[in-house]
């Protein structure tokens, strides 16, 4: 009699996709998306439309990202149940990820500008590598100016320092030359 009896203190088993299934195939286009992206942003959709997606998709493909609407429980199976510190509490309800492939302050400005745009959606959180950042933190990279000028603006600030130094060598050796040239020229007034 006790083998018919269900065991209820065996431990949960995490889900796994069977073989042929549709949702093997989605867990491996997640990871697929989770390798080539260097940052993700969680977005709750709810509200927006199908025409409002479609544009918010153009929006991000246009700055290297994709946004896809990701069933939360494929999501970790994608990432084997490893979940970077603090990213469980946001995968919940609906969600749609921008995997970021290109600039991430581009991506990060296109979802804040359509999101206040739409008012019908909020950011949940913001992943760069493995570390989760909450949704202000998408507003705070969106005002940050694009890569492109932001390596300008450090080479810049290197340049700055060195062309100082060249332009203190320059006079340095300068003064020397002119001190050289005084001497030469008072030993040839002497001589004369």
């Amino acid at each position: 009699m006790a083998a018919t009896e269900p065991m209820h203190n065996a431990p949960a088993k995490p889900w796994q996709p069977r073989a042929g299934g549709n949702k093997k195939q989605q867990v491996s286009q997640i990871r697929q998306w989770l390798s080539e992206a260097k940052a993700q942003i969680l977005i709750d959709y709810r509200g927006l439309t199908v025409r409002e997606i479609t544009d918010l998709r153009k929006q991000l493909r246009e700055v290297g990202a994709e946004l896809h609407v990701v069933k939360n429980t494929l999501y970790r199976v994608a990432r084997d149940n490893q979940l970077p510190e603090g990213l469980e509490q946001y995968l919940h309800g609906m969600t749609a990820i921008a995997f970021v492939k290109g600039d991430e302050t581009a991506a990060a400005k296109a979802v804040s500008e359509y999101i206040k745009q739409a008012r019908k959606s909020e950011v949940k959180a913001l992943v760069l590598g493995e570390r989760v950042y909450p949704a202000d933190m998408v507003e705070t990279l969106a005002k940050l100016p694009p890569r492109e000028v932001m390596l300008a603006q450090f080479f810049g600030a290197l340049q700055s320092p060195l062309s100082g130094l060249v332009g203190t060598l320059s006079e340095i050796l300068g003064q020397f030359v002119r001190t050289l040239q005084a001497i030469a020229d008072k030993k040839a007034e002497t001589q004369s």
